[in-house]
């Protein structure tokens, strides 16, 4: 799978996560989306912290183990528009909590030098 696969197939996943109720207010804006996955490949490549003379056919088959990262972290910044900066959201009885983004990384370590 290369990188524009994996990033599509995110992608589709989470269209199709996020219309999953049907309802008109919570289709998903694919502009947005598509730059959430991108950044957030970027982001993930980044903790990764590849050195400049590894090749990027390396590069892209490493993060292929981070698939399920990146997935979580454009699903995080996607459903994050909106709240920027806030840690908690409280309204008519209901409150909710946002996890820190850091911790979607887990897993990610830089390469060792």
């Amino acid at each position: 799978m290369t990188k524009n696969e994996m990033l599509d197939e995110i992608f589709e996943n989470l269209k199709v996560e996020i219309n999953a109720d049907d309802s008109q207010s919570d289709k998903v804006n694919e502009t947005l989306l598509r730059v959430k996955v991108e950044g957030a490949y970027r982001d993930v490549k980044r903790a990764r912290n590849y050195p400049s003379h590894y090749a990027e056919a390396w590069v892209e088959n490493d993060m292929l183990n981070y698939y399920t990262n990146i997935e979580a972290v454009a699903r995080y910044d996607y459903n994050k528009v909106g709240a920027e900066g806030q840690s908690s959201y409280s309204a008519d009885g209901t409150r909710i909590d946002y996890i820190k983004r850091d911790s979607l990384f887990n897993g990610v370590y830089p390469i060792s030098r």
